[in-house]
């Protein structure tokens, strides 16, 4: 197993064991069987853990394990402050208590805001005192790092990056976001900074392996090095210095030990040209599925109305390379739930973004189709109760 440092100069390993999907067995986590794979996985070197407190019995049955197993102290728990929850001082402090519970341990080792879009979240937590309790966390030993996990554009990321004195940072990165989300700007701001980047998301929920179209699948069994398509998708990502640590979703031991054998020897800089023009060209048999041209550029920006043009078709286009689903639930998260409304209906045809794109695409009608798309009815009134709780209960409590 590769080791990355974090902040504090401590060892991260390169592949992190995400507990968000343990095997299941009758609807429920399969408890003897998500013991034998994280015990395998610490005997095979990895020794970061991440859950959430909105994973249903992920914390749970983590803590049990590393607690009947004498394990705690020899592994990191990263886990989540459901920020979106969050309407009080005191219940920071009654999440942050359940989750010690849960978790059958006195600290957590890294723990993260979870979910910020947008930085009027983190300023919400700010006004309840956040920072403070931070400090005071940390002091006692209950927290060893702080950080935030996050979805959205790389704007938003920087401003958020830099509203804070962050220990570390979670991301959704991989070789299809390298301009979105957070993307390759945001990861390079963070090293550029000193501040480790754990990687969420590196197979886009397994989509970059199970719903690759048919020319990329055959350019991958013509690998002259016999990788996977997973085993590719990795790689991109240990090649580059400032990623710090992959998660994945082990629920399988042939999953953990394959993952385990390449972390063993990916290094930073050990692509080679072939390599990146590989993944090139698989970034374009995957892009061939597209519905709109959108290379995620950002000339278009600033709309002058507010509209996230780039967002919205990326999330427009996810729906034809990854499934209806697919798009809808990313844009609900990573556009919708945004304090200032980005949505497409929005729009007013001034036309400026047209005089600007580099594809010349027709943003204006293709902004239509987009939000017909992206928020038939249904999803237009779950986007509503979610703003409501989110920013419209805010405001009546001040």
């Amino acid at each position: 197993m590769q080791y990355r440092n974090d902040r504090a100069g401590n060892p991260i390993s390169a592949l992190g064991f995400g507990c968000m999907r343990f095997p299941k067995k009758g609807g429920s986590i399969d408890l003897e069987e998500t013991r034998r794979e994280i015990l395998r996985a610490v005997e095979l070197g990895v020794n970061y853990f991440d859950t959430a407190y909105i994973y249903p019995g992920s914390e749970a049955c983590l803590g049990q394990i590393l607690a009947e197993s004498g394990l705690r102290d020899r592994v990191k728990i990263a886990t989540k402050l459901p920020q979106y929850l969050i309407r009080s001082r005191e219940s920071i402090d009654r999440y942050f208590a359940e989750q010690l519970s849960r978790l059958r341990t006195d600290h957590v080792d890294y723990y993260l805001m979870h979910m910020l879009t947008d930085l009027d979240a983190w300023h919400k937590l700010v006004s309840l005192g956040i920072e403070d309790w931070i400090a005071r966390k940390k002091e006692s030993g209950a927290i060893g790092q702080i950080g935030f996990s996050f979805h959205g554009n790389t704007e938003m990321f920087l401003k958020i990056l830099e509203a804070y004195d962050w220990d570390f940072c979670q991301i959704q990165y991989n070789y299809m976001d390298e301009v979105s989300q957070a993307g390759r700007a945001g990861l390079e701001a963070a090293a550029a900074r000193g501040i480790p980047v754990i990687i969420m998301e590196p197979l886009r929920g397994g989509k970059l392996v199970d719903l690759l179209p048919a020319g990329a699948k055959q350019l991958i069994a013509g690998d002259p090095k016999g990788r996977t398509a997973a085993e590719l998708a990795f790689r991109w990502l240990w090649d580059q210095s400032g990623v710090t640590c992959v998660l994945s979703g082990m629920n399988s031991m042939a999953m953990l030990e394959e993952n385990c054998r390449i972390a063993s020897d990916a290094l930073p800089g050990h692509f080679t040209p072939e390599d990146h023009r590989l993944i090139t060209e698989l970034r374009a048999l995957i892009n061939e599925k597209l519905l709109v041209g959108c290379t995620g550029c950002g000339y278009c920006m600033p709309c002058p109305r507010g509209v996230d043009i780039p967002g919205t078709f990326r999330c427009y286009n996810e729906m034809s390379t990854e499934g209806r689903g697919a798009g809808r639930h990313e844009y609900f998260q990573v556009v919708a739930l945004r304090k200032e409304a980005p949505f497409a209906s929005q729009c007013v045809a001034c036309g400026k973004c047209q005089s600007h794109c580099p594809q010349h695409l027709s943003i204006i009608e293709e902004l239509k189709n987009a939000d017909r798309a992206l928020r038939p009815a249904h999803y237009r009134a779950a986007i509503s109760v979610a703003r409501w709780w989110l920013f419209g209960r805010k405001r009546k409590s001040r």
